[in-house]
């Protein structure tokens, strides 16, 4: 939550100039554009191992042979890739002797790696697409129409909403969002300010609080109530309290390579993600409640039902009080770049900060070659076959805005990749005896592989 008090507000602020939102997008295109290669790359060669494996007649039981046809249905290659005679060489060497373990993990591989690569896909896309958006907004400056073009079929219903007329849109995109953003970035800088100030005084000086002062009722005669203004506030309170907390996880690097995409989640993400969320909740509410009097906070549901149970012991108590104040540490982290610092000094990147890109000279050639990747994609003369996207005509130029504008931003507004057609599912009893082989092979090997300390951090 404390990189996310800092970085929520600052990149409010950031995305309201927009000239620098265009050099920031692309500064990320090359970083992007390698990770989708990198997924496409790895999703061919274990491709190429499950072609090579089907191909294979020695060695091979028939029982794996039938794991292996109910791989490759469950994949999306073509029949045509699965039966030809001359498939890519697969970067890792097939073994000998075919085992459950090895096509397990080969299952497991594929799947992920599909995942991953429909992943890098959505984000390329949607990259491609606000810059796109940013670059029609900024060649709007001259000619003060702006124009979208036709909305894709993934677009919100706002977004195809077309009530506003090319000025309207222009000044709505040009002066008034921007405007909007930075004034909602104050407004949650001085939120934030005010979390880290409760937090550090709820102990000490618990009547200088903030939040207990915007939340609980002041006047003598009410006791100091919580009425239904008091309610509003907190929900407030707690609900920008949980955006911050939520949105360092695209951030941080600890995380791993979940990630969550729009209608195409991998469901570990998903289960991952989720049970974060509920994790969260719990320590969340508890840390609120400590903001308010205690006569107050013990009279809550939420303090009769599990509070109470938290805060049995003395030793609780007082972790219950101090620990808070370790938020200073993320947000002086954030707030002063260390994690910047660190990534100069050990070559460790823990904080994905794309805000920072493009600010040194070799982030200036950075974000050129990306501009660069940009047009070639919009031109069409970069599809290697990984973007169903047809060819737009010539783009908008990025530094003047000629008398055609209008024109050429519709033109050059990438349009949606066609959805793939659906894989044949298998049949019920195929899947399950499929996940059956899967779970028991997958068991065996990790009862067979795990040290004590990966035992320890499974559990």
């Amino acid at each position: 939550m404390g990189h996310g008090l800092v970085a929520v507000p600052r990149r409010l602020y950031r995305s309201a100039d927009i000239s620098a939102h265009l050099r920031r997008i692309q500064s990320r295109a090359l970083s992007v554009h390698e990770r989708r290669m990198n997924a496409i790359s790895t999703l061919e060669d274990l491709e190429s191992q499950l072609t090579q494996l089907r191909q294979r007649k020695n060695g091979i039981s028939r029982d794996h042979q039938e794991w292996i046809e109910e791989i490759a249905d469950g994949s999306d290659l073509p029949e045509s890739r699965l039966l030809s005679v001359n498939p890519r060489p697969a970067s890792a060497a097939i073994p000998a002797v075919i085992t459950d373990r090895y096509l397990a993990e080969l299952a497991r591989k594929l799947n992920r790696a599909r995942h991953k690569r429909l992943r890098f896909l959505d984000t390329w896309d949607n990259l491609i697409q606000d810059a796109v958006e940013t670059q029609a907004i900024l060649n709007a400056s001259a000619s003060k129409q702006l124009d979208f073009g036709t909305s894709s079929p993934d677009s919100s219903l706002f977004e195809r909403l077309r009530i506003l007329t090319p000025y309207t849109r222009y000044l709505l995109h040009y002066h008034i969002f921007p405007k909007c953003r930075i004034s909602l970035a104050a407004i949650l800088s001085l939120a934030s300010i005010c979390i880290v100030w409760s937090e550090l005084v709820k102990f000490a000086a618990p009547q200088l609080s903030i939040i207990r002062f915007t939340v609980v009722s002041h006047r003598r005669s009410e006791g100091g109530k919580v009425h239904f203004a008091g309610q509003i506030m907190a929900s407030l309170w707690m609900c920008y309290m949980c955006t911050a907390a939520l949105a360092s996880f695209g951030d941080i690097k600890v995380w791993g390579n979940r990630a969550l995409v729009k209608r195409k989640t991998y469901g570990e993400s998903a289960t991952w993600y989720a049970g974060q969320v509920a994790k969260l909740t719990v320590p969340l509410a508890y840390n609120f409640l400590t903001f308010l009097p205690p006569d107050v906070h013990r009279e809550t549901t939420f303090y009769k039902f599990l509070g109470q149970l938290i805060n049995l012991t003395p030793l609780g108590k007082w972790f219950d009080f101090f620990f808070p104040i370790f938020i200073l540490v993320p947000v002086c982290a954030t707030l002063f770049n260390l994690y910047g610092r660190i990534k100069g000094i050990f070559r460790f990147d823990m904080v994905k900060d794309d805000d920072e890109e493009g600010t040194s000279s070799s982030g200036t050639a950075s974000w050129r070659e990306g501009r660069d990747l940009i047009e070639r994609e919009l031109n069409g003369s970069s599809r290697l076959g990984l973007s169903h996207r047809p060819p737009p005509p010539p783009q908008t130029h990025r530094d003047s805005a000629p008398s055609d504008t209008n024109h050429r931003t519709t033109a050059s507004r990438p349009a949606p990749a066609p959805p793939a057609p659906p894989a044949t599912p298998p049949t019920t009893n195929r899947e399950q005896h499929q996940a059956s082989r899967l779970a028991a092979a997958t068991a065996a090997a990790e009862e067979e592989d795990e040290s004590f300390f990966q035992g320890f951090a499974h559990r």
